[in-house]
């Protein structure tokens, strides 16, 4: 009789549903790569830059969309915001210096360096001036762009950006979603770039600019004069809330949006709702 009580507890448990993950909580796969004919490595500012083209800018003028990937990570993680943006936009994908596919060299890692390998891009491309989606690193990337080659950006839509160290929560790297984030970037790492074994150098190497930059002063956020929106999930591990309202509150005439139910990585946990906000920043509906 206790045997048979035994497997009718074990059997009931079975049949429980198991404790719900949050739509937050989620990592959900990197999207595979969007095929293209018109890709290659552009030899710019001392290192060779991936990138990847798609769509054509509209007859009636649009404007191109370059998108930045977050640290660590690589231009196929937006996947999905390439294809809603391609059949209207000439968009394009790159891997910054020393992530995925594209080289570095021996200079430290900077946002003012990494910014001006966009810039560097957008003239190998002959691409006067674009809009610039950015997702943390690349969020931050963007700022950089407005704040120092104002002339080459339109709009920016910087998603889980931050403007000083202090606006990044301690211990981030332990949380779940971010810890698994960072073991998949390492085996991405391994398979696209040239120096497979060397992710602990570069892990090393991001952190160190992470603990030092960006470190920009109120007066420079008021210089902006770009069209920005600031957007961030309402649970992001990462950017603290009140840094991300910080931001909103100091770039001139800059939106705020908070996405509901996502994280650092609402692109790949809501890409609907996210594309939905980007779309309706970039054209206006």
């Amino acid at each position: 009789m206790r045997h048979l009580l035994v497997l009718l507890v074990f059997g009931l448990a079975a049949l429980q549903p198991a404790a719900a993950v949050e739509p937050w909580e989620m990592l959900p796969p990197t999207p595979h790569p969007v095929a293209t004919q018109r890709a290659g490595q552009a030899a710019v500012n001392g290192i060779k830059i991936y990138y990847r083209v798609y769509g054509q800018v509209p007859q009636q003028g649009g404007t191109p969309v370059i998108l930045l990937h977050g640290g660590l990570a690589n231009a196929d993680y937006w996947g999905h915001q390439v294809e809603a943006l391609a059949p209207h936009h000439m968009v394009v994908v790159m891997d910054s210096r020393g992530h995925g596919r594209s080289t570095r060299d021996a200079r430290a890692y900077g946002y003012d360096l990494m910014a001006d390998d966009v810039v560097a891009l957008m003239d190998e491309l002959n691409i006067a001036k674009a809009d610039i989606v950015g997702w943390s690193d690349g969020g931050i990337i963007g700022l950089d762009l407005a704040l120092r080659h104002k002339d080459r950006v339109g709009k920016v839509f910087a998603f889980a950006a931050n403007s000083v160290t202090s606006g990044v929560k301690d211990g981030v790297e332990k949380n779940p979603t971010f810890a698994a984030f960072i073991e998949r970037a390492g085996h991405e790492y391994r398979s696209n770039s040239a120096t497979p074994n060397a992710y602990e150098d570069f892990v090393a190497q991001i952190s160190k600019m992470w603990a030092e930059q960006p470190n920009w002063s109120d007066a420079q956020l008021q210089s902006i004069t770009s069209p920005v929106w600031i957007v961030d999930g309402d649970h992001d591990e990462a950017i603290k809330r009140e840094h991300t309202e910080y931001l909103a509150a100091t770039i001139p005439h800059a939106g705020l949006l908070i996405l509901p139910n996502t994280s650092h990585f609402a692109f790949l946990q809501d890409p609907e709702l996210f594309n939905a906000a980007m779309l309706r920043f970039l054209d206006g509906k």
